[in-house]
């Protein structure tokens, strides 16, 4: 197969997960109206239940398929039978995951009709072959399904949810578009792959695989989730779950730029490893680390200056703990942004998933510990605390384990032009976030600032990857 550019692929996904930022953008202001701070929790607390079942269902299927496909990329024949053994095995999952979930929904009383919405999520997961296309880098065919599914999500909200009565008829459009998406995917595979031949079904032959691929995935789900199941059964506060929903979506918006790279970094680590190509591989590994730097510093800087003006407006009144929660949140760019390059981007794709997987349980061990401690004295805050210092402590252990490969001395020093940029641009928005009062206007005003500050700081420094980078925008225009 022709080498998709690395580029393009992130440039088709990075304009996605722009599309996933705006939305929030465009809804959330209107829904945290509509529905209120507790509608939100509510649907949140059932959607953590739900993401539980979902986990089950995905196993370490959906990153074992992207990592085995990414290997076969050259073979329509070795793809084809991965593809199949391996979609096989998730309408196993899915389905006996979809069963046991019905029959808790209707063993549940009290709260049955939210949580038989959600289960289009799993209904999705069942659907779902994204790893198939992100394993061949085929990201424009998923990009333009998801991007135009999210729209149609969009206006289903602004037409259908009016009210809090209406906060069945949100859950239900929540795993409804996802669905469409994936059904979708599905008229393209013929182009890729060939009919299954009987005698080379083997879905259960890597089960072993597949199990310690999802080990760590048990994990991460810990930290990611746990953390709201945690807030509402310890503090019994649907409020504070809608805080800590609220500052979770205004941080991952930023979160999804810095790691869009990781989903098109995957497949092109896996390919040249399978390559024995080491250089290449390690090259390719370090520009990660450096572009989570470029974009990562100044969006966590920038995130924790521009929250008390940008809160009030943006969520409307009684959403003021939101702010201490984006202090707090922002530094999880950091920390997931340098574990996604060492963790998703490299372990995986060579094959040392165990050492992910201890890593991500320490993580876990980490979250959870603290959540019990923190949570009980400071609620929503204290999650967000417990959160960044998992991910930090993920972080720090997986660029340990691979020192002898990856400099992390090299790692750090690569961000120096970096942290002290976006120093510069804190210390020019902080006299800013004091004395302009919260509006749209003077947010904006603020992120152009920080922006033209951030940028100005590299060039004076004469910053290579951001000058190579412009230079082939140039030439490509």
């Amino acid at each position: 197969m022709e080498r998709k550019s690395i580029k393009k692929n992130y440039i088709l996904n990075a304009a996605y997960q722009v599309l996933l930022l705006i939305t929030p953008l465009i809804t959330a202001p209107y829904l945290s109206r509509v529905l209120e701070a507790d509608g939100i929790g509510t649907v949140s607390f059932a959607e953590s239940i739900v993401s539980y079942f979902t986990l089950v269902a995905t196993m370490g299927i959906n990153t074992y398929g992207q990592r085995e496909i990414s290997y076969a990329q050259d073979d329509i024949e070795k793809r084809s039978e991965l593809f199949w053994n391996t979609k096989v095995l998730g309408f196993c999952t899915s389905g006996l995951t979809l069963l046991i979930y019905l029959l808790f929904v209707f063993w549940k009383q009290g709260a049955s009709t939210i949580y038989l919405f959600l289960s289009l999520n799993l209904v999705s997961v069942f659907f779902d072959i994204t790893w198939f296309f992100q394993g061949l880098e085929e990201f424009e065919k998923t990009v333009i399904r998801n991007a135009i599914c999210k729209v149609m999500n969009i206006l289903y909200i602004f037409a259908f949810v009016k009210s809090k009565e209406d906060l069945l008829l949100y859950a239900l459009g929540l795993g409804l578009f996802t669905l469409l998406g994936n059904l979708s995917l599905w008229a393209y595979l013929p182009k890729f792959i060939q009919l299954p031949q009987r005698s080379k079904l083997k879905p259960f032959r890597d089960i072993k695989v597949v199990w310690a691929l999802f080990v760590p995935t048990i994990a991460i789900q810990i930290y990611t989730v746990l953390d709201k199941t945690m807030i509402g059964v310890i503090t019994n506060n649907s409020f504070e779950n809608g805080y800590y929903e609220q500052a979770s979506k205004i941080s991952k918006m930023a979160l999804s730029i810095v790691t869009a790279l990781s989903t098109v970094m995957v497949p092109r680590v896996g390919y040249l490893f399978s390559q024995n190509r080491t250089e290449e591989m390690r090259g390719s590994m370090y520009r990660s680390y450096r572009f989570v730097w470029f974009l990562g510093i100044p969006l966590c800087f920038g995130v924790c200056m521009t929250a008390p003006s940008f809160v009030p407006w943006f969520l409307g009144s009684g959403y003021g703990k939101v702010v201490t929660l984006l202090q707090i949140l922002p530094f999880l760019i950091l920390a997931i942004g340098i574990n996604n390059a060492t963790g998703i981007q490299y372990l995986i794709p060579t094959k040392r998933q165990n050492l992910f997987t201890l890593t991500v349980i320490i993580g876990a061990c980490t979250n959870f510990c603290l959540n019990v401690v923190l949570i009980h004295y400071f609620q929503a805050t204290g999650a967000a605390v417990a959160s960044v210092a998992a991910e930090s402590t993920i972080a720090i252990v997986q660029l340990i384990f691979v020192r002898k490969e990856l400099s992390p001395w090299r790692i750090v020093k690569s961000g120096a032009h970096y942290y002290i940029a976006g120093a510069v641009m804190a210390l020019t928005l902080w006299p800013l976030r004091c004395s302009l009062s919260p509006s749209s206007l003077h947010t904006m005003c603020m992120v152009l600032c920080g922006a033209v500050v951030y940028f100005l700081v590299l060039i004076f420094f004469h910053d290579d990857f951001l000058l190579d980078n412009v230079q082939d925008l140039l030439k490509r225009i």
